[in-house]
């Protein structure tokens, strides 16, 4: 991790309570195989529970979270209470139809995890991860059926969190083209430009 902290993903956590067949998780990861948003208390109570842990002190990469004016509000007076400061809201910029190639083509890792893509990143050994040789798969949300309804979803929710961070000038936009490798380097440059240009010690990414 660049910054030597924690990176938060919602999602993961949501999935990995329906792992353990939670009532919650259970109620949740059936939202979230439709490609459906989970709702906004579920994801919030989740969110807050995560930051309260001692190893957020420093700072934290919230990964998927806020997705709706409710979550971003609920975030924002969170923050307050426990005296957080928002440094950086990152809004990553793609084409329709590169969005759609790259969440299908998208395979995990059941054992640990780790990511690969059948085109961008793939394993050495086809089917299989090349950090603990688990067996991959396609999680249900990256189906082509399911990503056309998560992104009707962004639409309908997630887009108007641009301005609402943008009017708050926490907004720092990133074009998604490339690898990873190179994705990652604009965003830390782009991060690296914004710290420059402001007061702000460290930087935490939401």
């Amino acid at each position: 991790m660049e910054f030597g902290i924690p990176h938060i993903s919602t999602g993961e956590m949501l999935r990995e309570a329906g792992r353990k067949q939670t009532p919650l998780g259970l109620a949740a990861q059936s939202r979230m195989d439709r490609g459906e948003l989970v709702s906004d208390e579920v994801v919030s109570a989740i969110a807050a529970e995560r930051i309260a842990r001692p190893d957020c002190a420093r700072g934290f990469i919230l990964d998927g979270f806020p997705r709706t004016l409710t979550q971003a509000e609920s975030l924002q007076t969170l923050l307050e209470e426990e005296g957080i400061v928002l440094d950086a809201v990152i809004s990553y910029e793609l084409p329709f139809k590169e969005i759609v190639a790259r969440l299908a083509g998208r395979r995990t890792c059941e054992k640990c995890k780790a990511v690969y893509h059948d085109k961008e990143r793939p394993p050495k050994v086809a089917g299989h991860c090349d950090k603990c040789g688990g067996k991959l798969f396609q999680r249900e949300d990256d189906r082509p059926e399911s990503i056309s309804v998560r992104l009707e979803a962004y639409n309908r929710s997630t887009a108007p969190l641009i301005e609402f961070y943008q009017k708050r000038g926490l907004l720092v936009q990133v074009e998604a083209a490339g690898s990873p490798d190179q994705i990652c380097e604009t965003t830390l440059r782009r991060l690296e430009t914004r710290r420059a240009e402001s007061s702000y010690v460290t930087v935490r990414e939401f």
